[in-house]
This record gives C-alpha cells, sequence and structure tokens, in this order.
C-alpha cells in the first residue's frame, strides 16, 4: 500500500476535514430568502455572476486537462506485446496502476455527489475531468494485461476496502455544508498529488511515467480550483492537510498548468497569491 494511503485512514481523513473547517446545517448557509427585496436581489446577482465565473474558469481547467490526457497514447511508446505483459513489471508497478485507477474512480464519484447536494459548477466539471484520468490509467491496464478493479463497479462502489470506507464517509462529511463539500474535494486532490508522485519515482517505464505526470498536472489544476471556489464562495483560507507548506504553496500560487504529456504548457494565472 501506498506509504500516503497507509497513513489516511478513512477516519483520519475525515476528521482532519471536521478539523478544518467550522460545521453548519445546511439551513445555516446564506439566502435569498430576505425580507428586503433589493438585498435579496442583489444576492441572487452576485450568486449567479459566481456561479457562471467559476463555471468558465474550471471549464477551462477541465478541457485543458482533456486535452492533455488524451494525447497519452500518441506520447508513449510504442511496446511489443512480449514488453507490454503484466510480468515484465514491476508488483509496485502493477499496485500503482490498479490502484490509481480507483483512487481516480473515487475522485469522480465523491465530486458526483457533492454536484447533486450543492450544484456548484466545480464539482461537475472536475469529475469530468475525474473520468478522463480513469480511461488514461485504463490505457495502462489494457496494455499490461492488468485486472480492473472497476469492473462491474456502479457509482460509490469500489473493490478496495479503505476507498470504499472513504468514499461512505466523504461524502457523509460533504453533505454537512459547502465549505466542508470544498474542502473534501481539496483533499481529495491533496491525496491524489502525493500518491501520484510516489508512483512517478517508482518506475522508469516511460509510458507509465507519461500517463502519471499528465494526472497530477491535472490534479494541481484541481486543488488550485478547489481552493480558489473555497475562498470565493465560502471567504474561508484553505489549509493543506496533507502536503507539504512550500510544496503546496507553489501549487495554489503558481498557474494553470496547460500542454500535452511530459510538459507543462503555458498557462493563466488562477492560483491565490500568498
Amino acid at each position: 500500500m501506498n506509504k500516503t494511503v497507509s497513513i489516511l485512514t478513512a477516519s483520519a481523513l475525515s476528521l482532519a476535514i471536521f478539523a478544518g473547517c467550522a460545521l453548519e446545517p445546511v439551513s445555516a448557509m446564506p439566502t435569498t430568502n430576505s425580507t428586503d427585496p433589493v438585498a435579496a436581489a442583489a444576492l441572487d446577482s452576485a450568486v449567479a455572476e459566481d456561479v457562471a465565473s467559476e463555471s468558465a474558469a474550471v471549464g477551462d481547467v477541465a478541457a485543458d486537462d482533456t486535452a492533455a490526457v488524451e494525447t497519452v497514447e500518441t506520447a508513449v511508446p510504442a511496446y511489443t506485446a512480449d514488453s507490454a505483459a503484466s510480468d515484465s513489471l514491476l508488483d509496485e508497478e502493477i499496485h500503482g496502476i490498479v490502484y490509481m485507477r480507483e483512487e481516480e474512480k473515487l475522485a469522480r464519484d465523491v465530486y458526483l455527489s457533492l454536484y447533486d447536494m450543492w450544484g456548484v459548477p466545480v464539482f461537475q466539471n472536475i469529475a469530468n475531468s475525474e473520468s478522463t484520468h480513469m480511461a488514461a490509467v485504463g490505457t495502462l491496464i489494457e496494455r499490461y494485461g492488468l485486472d480492473d478493479p472497476t469492473v462491474g463497479k456502479a457509482q460509490g462502489e469500489f473493490a478496495d476496502a479503505t476507498l470504499q470506507q472513504l468514499y461512505d464517509e466523504l461524502t457523509t462529511q460533504g453533505a454537512t455544508s459547502l465549505e466542508a463539500a470544498l474542502r473534501v474535494g481539496a483533499a481529495i486532490e491533496e491525496i491524489d498529488i502525493l500518491d501520484l508522485e510516489e508512483h512517478i519515482a517508482g518506475t522508469d517505464r516511460a509510458d507509465i511515467s507519461t500517463v502519471y505526470e499528465s494526472l497530477v498536472r491535472g490534479s494541481r489544476n484541481h486543488l488550485r480550483s478547489f481552493v480558489s471556489t473555497l475562498e470565493r464562495q465560502t471567504g474561508v483560507t484553505y489549509s493543506p492537510e496533507y502536503m507539504d507548506q512550500a510544496a503546496y504553496d507553489a501549487i495554489v500560487g503558481g498557474e494553470t498548468e496547460r500542454g500535452g504529456p511530459g510538459g507543462q504548457g503555458q498557462g493563466q494565472a488562477r492560483g491565490r497569491n500568498r
């Protein structure tokens, strides 16, 4: 098991997110049910403008992420049937591919659930991007003839017991408030980045590292989006739960990453200056 995942039990992750936010019942969230029609109209306008802005910004990130991952198969070296056999992989490479397939499913499924709860575009847009991440890892599963742990699994169902528990607890946590839901998203992306970086360091195969590098770039974009949405929608500044502070600051203070696998293209600043 990955060193990051081995210490991130479902309960530990859930408790960390609980500790980071002041939980409020949904009824305590700001609403437009004001007795002052002028104030209500102003709030409605502000919310609509914010949602439109977020949808456009995160849509751009998801589109760039999808375009980058779609180039994976053409960018990696061609392998013969013999060299692509699963018995040519190290055990940790096999574990990494299989685990990341389900970890990307976890992210997608949690975000779909949170979008159903809150209707905030960042969840749906990034869920779409996570589907592309799943497909990218799926190319490695097919190439090396590995068993796909997502086969026959509906939304919210996982072969890995730890991921199943994480899904159950994170969706419950995300239902408590919009702040908690956005914190869940940021925490998932932190974990994804750490796991992917570990797997990149654990392989010298160009095709595997190319896929992982595309995914980790996308996860950095996703983290930026969740952090900026949290601050804009709730006024709360996110602090990293699992990442080194310096590494986290470098990500959220940086630009949206663009370009194909193996490189960082030009981006536009969406990170929060710190």
